[in-house]
Parts: structure tokens; C-alpha cells; sequence
């Protein structure tokens, strides 16, 4: 019996790798490939439900609505396109303006008071400890600098690189409107054929996999955004308090942190108010602190209330996928890494798959 266990292992876990394989050459290769076609269906996957309403209060076929719905939401798309292209190319302009400015007002400034503390106590100490902090004040101060020039020059050669991304992306582009055409056209025909070359138990896991992904999954990512956006209002206030230049700005940027698991914003929030309170400006290092325990306090009131359900996962394992998902998919794999284990966890629960023994904590 042990030996037949053991070849029994073996050859699920090759198939279950042979799968996992094919799994991911179909959307790191395939997908590439496929890509305005399988965006074209995702378009005529959301305008379904429309097409299906105005069919049926205006009894027009839903072909007739099908083509006249898509023609409104690609017109309306790419004038939201337009606005928010025009947005970003004026934010990434103002960014790369102010950034020297907020360099040389905010951040040396904080790193010289920090570095001047430091060489105060080091003068009592040892002199020798006094010029290797000098020496280190000098490395870092001219490394941000740099940086903050490269950052600058790297934005301007991502905006002229634009016009030659443009030529490819609107081929792309035209493909996925030609192809949301026709699906959305014969998309109950399309559909039907696809799941008719399915198992009872393919479908079983398809139509599952399906609710999970739309029931749960964009429900939590569209709650996650909900709680940004807040944490962006509670941050824009509290620095235009402390009487911040660029508060909204800021905001914005570490307002970003807040959807990536384990950091949020403490990870740039505490070390702020730690750096500020070493450059003696407590005051300000005070009202950091306090803003970060208000969007503490309020986001773990409103997130159960939000979210409702999360990815389940460890934090290691969390972890683990999202770096494992970024080396091999970038940032695609950093997010859907771990929503595809957590798809994995809820069919194994259900009992629809069987991959590993799942063990609930006390």
C-alpha cells in the first residue's frame, strides 16, 4: 500500500505541474497574443447586461441594441481616455517641476537637521565617528540628488516614448473594438459552443470559478480602491493642516501604498514621523503620528464593512505569490498571483478540487 501511495502521489503531482504549466504559457504567451481579442470579450462580457435591457424595454433585437451599445461605450471610453491622458501628461509635468523644488525645500533639509544631530553627539563621542557621519551626510545628500534628476529624466523619456508605444496600441485597440462587434453580436452563440466542448465537471469548475472571481474577487478589489480613495481624503486634510506645499500630491502618492498588502501606509508614514522627530521638528513629527493612527483607526472600522471577505490567504503565503508572481509575470503576477491561489483555496473548500488538506484555525 505505501508503494502505491507513493506512485499515486507521484503522478498527481506531475499532473497537477503539467497543469500548472500549461496554465501559465496560456496567460503569460497566449493571453499576449490573444490580448485584443480576450479584451474585446471582456467588453462584451460587461455590456450584457445593457444590451439585454434595452432589448427588452424597446423590443429591438439585441443585435440592433448590441451594435448601437457598443458604439456608445467605445465613444464614451475613448473620450475618458482623451481626459485622463491629458490629465496624466499634466501631472506627470508638474511632477517633474516641483520635484527639485520639494528636494531642495523639504527632504535635504530634514537630512541635513538629522545628519547635524547625529555629528552633535558624535563630537562627544569620537572625532573619527564625527567624520564618517560627515562623510555619510555628503554620499546620501548627493545620491537623492541624483536621484531625483534621474527620476525627472526618466519621466520626460517615458512621455516622448509614448508616441512610439502609440502606433502598436492602436492596431491593438481597433482589433478589440472590431472584436467586441461581433461578440457582443453573438455572444449567447459563442458562449453555448465554447461550454458545450466542456465536461459536467469542467463546467462545475468554470461556473464556480466564474461567481467566485466576479461575486467576491472584483468586489473586494473595487472595496480596496473605496478605502484608497478615503485614506487619500484623510491624508490631503491632515497635511494641508500641518501646512504642507503639494499636500494633495503627497496624498496621492502614499495614498498608493495603502492597496499593497503588508506595507500601507505605515510603511511611509512611520518612518517619516520617526526621521522628522530626529531632526528635532516634533511638532510636525507629532501630527504625522496622530494622522496615521486616525487612518488606522478609521480604516479598520470601515474595511470589514467594505471588503466583507478578503483574499484568505497567510500573510507568508500572500507574500510569497505576489514576489514569486512579480518575478515571473511583473506587476500582472504581483496581484494575480495571489488571487489565483485564493481561486485554488475556495475550490479546494468547496470540495470541486482537490489539491491539499485544508485546515481551518482556531
Amino acid at each position: 500500500m505505501s508503494v502505491e501511495k507513493r506512485r499515486s502521489f507521484i503522478i498527481n503531482t506531475v499532473y497537477y505541474l503539467m497543469i500548472a504549466v500549461i496554465v501559465f504559457a496560456v496567460i503569460k504567451y497566449g493571453l499576449t497574443l490573444l490580448a485584443p481579442f480576450v479584451i474585446g470579450f471582456i467588453f462584451a462580457y460587461i455590456l450584457q447586461r445593457p444590451i439585454r435591457f434595452f432589448s427588452r424595454i424597446t423590443r429591438v433585437g439585441e443585435k440592433t441594441i448590441a451594435l448601437l451599445t457598443v458604439i456608445a461605450f467605445y465613444v464614451l471610453l475613448g473620450l475618458l481616455m482623451v481626459l485622463i491622458s491629458l490629465s496624466v501628461a499634466s501631472w506627470a509635468k508638474g511632477f517633474v517641476e516641483i520635484m527639485p523644488h520639494v528636494y531642495d525645500t523639504h527632504l535635504k533639509p530634514m537630512i541635513v537637521d538629522l545628519f547635524s544631530g547625529m555629528e552633535s553627539y558624535a563630537m562627544i563621542l569620537d572625532a573619527s565617528v564625527f567624520e564618517i557621519i560627515s562623510e555619510w551626510e555628503q554620499q546620501i545628500i548627493g545620491s537623492l540628488g541624483r536621484m531625483v534628476s534621474n527620476i525627472s529624466v526618466g519621466l520626460m523619456s517615458a512621455v516622448s516614448g509614448v508616441a512610439s508605444f502609440l502606433p502598436g496600441f492602436f492596431i491593438k485597440f481597433v482589433l478589440s473594438i472590431i472584436s467586441s462587434f461581433f461578440i457582443a453580436m453573438d455572444y449567447n452563440r459563442l458562449v453555448g459552443f465554447v461550454m458545450a466542448q466542456l465536461s459536467e465537471r469542467g463546467r462545475t469548475v468554470f461556473y464556480q470559478t466564474k461567481e467566485y472571481l466576479i461575486g467576491t474577487l472584483f468586489v473586494c478589489i473595487r472595496s480596496y480602491i473605496m478605502i484608497m480613495a478615503i485614506t487619500f481624503v484623510e491624508l490631503s486634510i491632515g497635511l494641508s493642516i500641518l501646512g504642507m506645499k503639494y499636500a494633495v500630491l503627497i496624498a496621492l502618492t502614499i495614498s498608493v501604498f495603502d492597496i499593497l498588502p503588508v506595507l500601507g501606509t505605515g510603511g511611509i508614514m512611520i518612518p517619516w514621523a520617526v526621521i522628522a522627530a530626529l531632526s528635532g521638528r516634533y511638532t510636525f513629527a507629532a501630527g504625522i503620528a496622530v494622522i496615521y493612527i486616525i487612518i488606522t483607526v478609521i480604516r479598520n472600522i470601515i474595511e470589514p464593512k467594505i471588503v466583507g471577505s478578503q483574499l484568505g490567504l497567510h500573510p507568508v503565503v500572500t507574500l510569497a505569490s505576489m514576489f514569486a508572481g512579480m518575478q515571473l509575470m511583473g506587476i500582472a503576477g504581483l496581484f494575480g498571483f495571489p488571487i489565483f491561489l485564493s481561486l485554488l483555496r475556495h475550490l479546494n473548500k468547496n470540495g470541486t478540487v482537490k489539491l491539499f488538506k485544508d485546515v481551518e484555525s482556531e
